[in-house]
């Protein structure tokens, strides 16, 4: 365990004599604050923070990190507050302590809503300042490490929410060393049984390989100097977790993965990298397919790397990574190494820019999110490090997630070409939108003005951009209707007393917002068309002296035009189809809920909640279509269902679900579930079906 004196020589070799005095007089601070205070092992509970500011300091972190690391666990749990940071220690300081403090005063109504938010909560503090993170993972870094005095589920907790968002977090940031140990240290976490049964067999193994690593290596040398190339040549060892990721992912035996060999070739020059990766293709042949050009087109977090593929010695695999020194330190610091070179490289300014691009992309999901649990699951989504690279119509690069479609392309490139986005062009051909992208390809986005996200693209969209803001427009969408519905039952309400909203004057309309308790006119009409408050309540506040009336056959019902609308949807039980006699109920959460007049359900409603039936009926036209059950009983026959399917396509009604019930050896029932425009298309349907030499009877099905 180290001391304030061995960090502050530590300090003192980058960083100015004022600054490590700060460091240090921070750590007293947080040695008084915690005073008395122990952690689960048993120790003082200053050694935390001490230990945090230590692992900054071997990423060279400016003093400013160094402070908020020795106090990030003041605000939280000890007495003092921002304000009195604030006034010690400047305002820097003090911001970066509170995005590190997770949210202690609030009650989560559960631990993983209490973790979402705490998240949003640190996304917001890192798009203002990128070290809360660095500050976060090295915090998070010693508690993996000290995870042995916790309880077993707290500590199953603890290495899950590592291993889903902290580990893939130092990815996203190239932080591969950071990254390496939250893995293997949450993998022994949570399976100790599968890490240690892992571990012995790598221990038996490593002993086996030596000879031929060193083998392997050893000509690689060799070529690499005949060819008057300076090199390094580093045999890399496979860290646990990974060896049982890609066990379970491509179903392959650990003797299998343990087969490939592994090495690193650091260079000086970046053209140095590609002279080498020559002079080993003619050593060694290369597999085909297998080469990627990380150095032209480097990875989302900046990484660069030539990597290749070989067939060595008796035909066993052999992967190569070739890269300049600089690259290889960004790989292993990630965005650390922006503090680690004082950011003089290009390449650390490229992952630091990067690495802020990211940010912002986890603040535009953030603002769309409806809540923290959303919001988490969606910033899940873009913490996967598989990626494909894609290509505008410009020549520039978009990158997106492995499995990404052109519905993600287009959210990624602006929001606005997501919402308007009609069709693609995959390398100058159509394609359907949910075909997945390969790296590559060039992608144009076919817009229209009049086009908005369809719902079910979130069906096959991967990036956490394109799903938050396809919900975002729904809601938005959804709560348009809902007013707009909701202005229409109220007047629908008002009518029987001559009144309507538009002759509301101004005090009237406020004196209403007030008397319902809602926020404003538009929650009130939205509450209402989303069936959370009755539109005859509203009226009743209006016109007290009508409240006795039940007035629903005095005034025209509200009418229905179209098939589709988010705030009024068809029963399942009965299916109503334009011709039939029907009427809706208000249901929360819904909007209205449209039956056929004899439905049973609806009959049940009428005489249990009364005041939610609403009086409805169709438009003169009516657009769209409908789906409608239909029961076939039909004589057992090869080919019947096609035959039966082919008759109801023949008029023009597409098939949405067929089920099929064996009655006996001759005969069955078919239920079909059909699309029609409404009853005289259903009627025109039943009678094709009917004259089929196989069919017995063909009726609508009802609940």
């Amino acid at each position: 365990m180290g001391t304030i004196e061995k960090l502050s020589q530590r300090l003192s070799t980058y960083l100015e004599p004022d600054q490590v005095n700060l460091v240090r007089r921070s750590y007293l601070y947080a040695e008084q604050a915690h005073e008395g205070q122990r952690r689960s092992s048993g120790e003082p509970y200053v050694t935390h923070p001490l230990t945090v500011a230590q692992i900054l300091a071997e990423m060279h972190m400016d003093h400013q990190s160094l402070m908020a690391a020795m106090l990030h666990d003041v605000i939280e749990d000890t007495a003092i507050n921002k304000p009195a940071l604030q006034s010690q220690f400047g305002e820097t300081v003090a911001d970066l302590v509170d995005g590190v403090s997770k949210l202690t005063q609030i009650e989560f109504s559960s631990q993983a809503e209490k973790e979402a938010e705490n998240f949003r909560k640190m996304t917001l503090a890192m798009a203002k300042d990128i070290r809360v993170i660095l500050v976060k993972l090295a915090d998070r870094l010693h508690n993996m490490r000290t995870l042995g005095a916790l309880r077993p589920e707290k500590k199953r907790r603890i290495a899950r929410q590592t291993l889903e968002i902290y580990a893939p977090i130092a990815a996203r940031l190239g932080m591969n060393d950071m990254r390496i140990e939250f893995e293997d240290l949450g993998f022994n976490a949570l399976h100790p049984l599968r890490s240690s049964r892992l571990q012995a067999a790598l221990n038996t193994v490593r002993g086996n390989r030596k000879e031929l690593v060193h083998t392997i290596k050893d000509a690689i040398e060799t070529r690499l100097a005949r060819d008057g190339i300076v090199a390094i040549v580093e045999g890399r060892e496979k860290h646990l977790y990974s060896i049982y990721q890609k066990m379970r992912s491509k179903k392959k035996s650990f003797k299998e993965i343990m087969d490939v060999y592994a090495f690193r070739i650091i260079v000086d020059q970046v053209d140095t990298c590609y002279r080498a990766l020559g002079s080993i293709h003619n050593l060694y042949k290369p597999v085909v397919g297998e080469f990627k050009d990380y150095i032209a087109i480097p990875k989302a977090n900046g990484y660069q790397s030539l990597h290749t593929v070989l067939v060595g010695i008796h035909g066993m695999p052999i992967e190569v990574q070739l890269r300049t020194k600089e690259m290889d330190e960004l790989a292993n610091y990630g965005i650390a190494a922006h503090w680690l070179y004082k950011a003089n490289d290009d390449d650390i300014q490229v992952g630091h820019s990067r690495a802020r691009k990211w940010v912002k992309g986890l603040l535009e999901i953030q603002q769309q999110a409806g809540n923290s649990l959303e919001f988490i699951e969606n910033a899940k989504i873009d913490l996967f490090p598989d990626e494909v690279y894609v290509f505008t119509p410009k020549g520039k690069i978009v990158e997106l997630p492995a499995g990404a479609t052109a519905v993600d392309f287009a959210f990624a490139v602006h929001t606005d070409i997501g919402n308007r986005c009609i069709a693609c062009r995959i390398n100058d051909r159509l394609a359907p939108l949910s075909q997945a992208l390969q790296s590559g390809q060039r992608v144009t986005i076919i817009t229209s003005e009049d086009a908005q996200p369809n719902p079910n693209w979130l069906n096959f969209v991967v990036s956490g951009k394109a799903r938050s803001a396809i919900r975002h427009f729904l809601k938005s969408q959804r709560r348009h209707q809902s007013v707009e519905l909701g202005q229409r039952m109220v007047n629908q309400a008002l009518k029987s007393v001559n009144l309507s909203l538009e002759k509301l004057t101004e005090d009237q309309a406020q004196q209403l917002v007030k008397d319902s308790a809602a926020s404003s006119m538009e929650s009130l009409l939205e509450a209402v068309g989303m069936g959370n408050r009755s539109a005859a309540s509203v009226a009743k506040l209006l016109a007290s002296q009508h409240a006795e009336e039940d007035s629903h056959e005095m005034f025209a019902p509200l009418t229905i035009d179209s098939a589709d609308g988010l705030m009024i949807s068809f029963a399942r039980c009965c299916r109503p189809i334009p011709g039939d006699n029907i009427a809706a109920h208000t249901s929360a959460g819904k909007g209205l809920v449209v039956h056929q007049e004899s439905c049973r359900n609806l009959l049940e409603i009428r005489n249990s909640k009364p005041d939610t039936i609403s009086p409805i009926s169709w438009a003169e036209t009516v657009s769209g279509e409908f789906l409608v059950s239909i029961r076939v009983e039909v004589k057992s026959e090869r080919g019947i269902i096609a035959s039966l399917a082919t008759r109801i396509s023949e008029q023009g009604a597409g098939i949405e679900k067929i089920q099929v019930n064996e009655r006996d050896a001759h005969n069955m029932t078919v239920q079909l579930t059909a699309a029609v425009s409404n009853r005289v298309h259903l009627a025109n349907i039943m009678r094709r079906v009917r004259v089929m030499h196989s069919v017995i009877r063909v009726a609508r099905s009802k609940n």
